[in-house]
């Protein structure tokens, strides 16, 4: 979508790339609707077009166009789609779940009327149209439409995305022409470094007036994650709420590592979840094949980042960024990575 943006008397008309995932041969008439949709937004429209083929290298580039998109778009027929030969799924629900995982926003747009789909296009393997279900239900727990007919599906698309893009701005591409030269972006990089560093300050004078770190929840006190857990397998799916309780120490042992350097924010949410995954369904591990979908309340996330800033465990990573890094990134104090250390170092056996 065209986006005009002022900036030192310059306009930019700002373009988002949008990536189209969906089985190929069966659905070519609502792809090719779904590509003029995105061109009269004046959106840059990336799909399998560009690599027909099926092996590793593809997945490859299909994981770099992903990453370079701003949104992603699902598109789902009567086909589950070739699987690959080691995950066990899809091509499509891997594209799907790899968007996910880089917290791309997406929509999925379902067909509303599977049984009015030609069967020329529709799974007959039942082993196929198990799996295609399971990962619509996978789909429905986002952003979801439905359509019937591919002119249809290109007036949803259309009005699905303008909205996506109102709720879930994203960096977008502008012409290199309207891009700051080299010592306009030095300045405005270093103007962001002093306004987190200025922000830093003050929140640390504000907290340190009113609040001691010895009052803090810290060590071994515990918070507790409550959860809700969907185990999927190929025939079915089972729900279960859950609370996932540890110490402060625990979970700063847990991340402290990957923040060494740096850590997005969404890392850390992402990392947790991850643990969760791994000590509260070990049996289920052993025997799903689906996977395990872990749903929780981002504001506990906030909480244990504010926690860990106030404890002096943390803070804003310095490093520059380019311009069209958007994310919050932390680091360790040394504090924090003193602690670190203390918590993961390994001691020498006494004899």
């Amino acid at each position: 979508m065209k986006l005009a943006v002022i900036t030192n008397a310059t306009i930019m008309e700002k373009k988002y790339q949008v990536f189209i995932s969906s089985t190929y041969k069966d659905l070519l008439d609502e792809r090719s609707e779904v590509m003029q949709a995105l061109l009269e937004l004046d959106c840059i429209p990336v799909g399998m077009e560009l690599f027909p083929a099926a092996d590793d290298d593809q997945w490859t580039l299909i994981k770099r166009l992903i990453d370079d998109c701003d949104y992603y778009i699902l598109i789902v027929g009567g086909r589950y789609g070739s699987v690959h030969p080691i995950e066990g799924i899809s091509y499509t629900q891997m594209e799907y779940e790899y968007a996910i995982k880089q917290n791309i926003p997406t929509i999925s747009f379902i067909h509303k009327n599977p049984t009015n789909i030609q069967s020329g296009k529709t799974d007959q393997d039942p082993g196929a149209r198990v799996k295609l279900e399971l990962f619509k239900k996978l789909a429905e727990n986002k952003l979801c439409k439905y359509w019937e007919t591919p002119f249809e599906l290109g007036g949803v698309v259309s009005r699905s995305l303008i909205k996506l893009i109102k709720d879930k701005p994203r960096p977008g591409w502008v012409k290199s022409i309207h891009v700051p030269d080299e010592d306009t972006n030095v300045t405005i990089l270093d103007l962001r470094d002093q306004i987190d560093k200025l922000n830093s300050e003050l929140k640390n004078y504000l907290s340190a007036e009113n609040l001691e770190i010895k009052e803090l929840a810290q060590g071994e006190d515990t918070i507790s994650i409550f959860y809700h857990a969907k185990i999927w397998d190929y025939r079915s799916a089972t729900d279960r709420d859950g609370e996932y309780k540890k110490s402060w120490d625990y979970l700063f042992s847990l991340i402290s590592p990957f923040m060494v350097h740096e850590i997005e924010e969404n890392d850390i949410k992402s990392t947790i979840i991850e643990n969760i995954k791994v000590t509260q369904f070990e049996e289920e591990n052993k025997r799903t094949s689906g996977g395990i979908v872990i749903e929780t309340n981002d504001d506990v996330f906030q909480t244990i980042k504010i926690q860990l800033q106030a404890l002096g465990l943390i803070e804003k990573s310095r490093i520059k960024k380019s311009i069209k890094e958007t994310g919050n990134y932390w680091t360790l104090s040394k504090k924090g990575n003193d602690l670190m250390i203390r918590l993961r170092a390994i001691k020498r056996n006494e004899k």
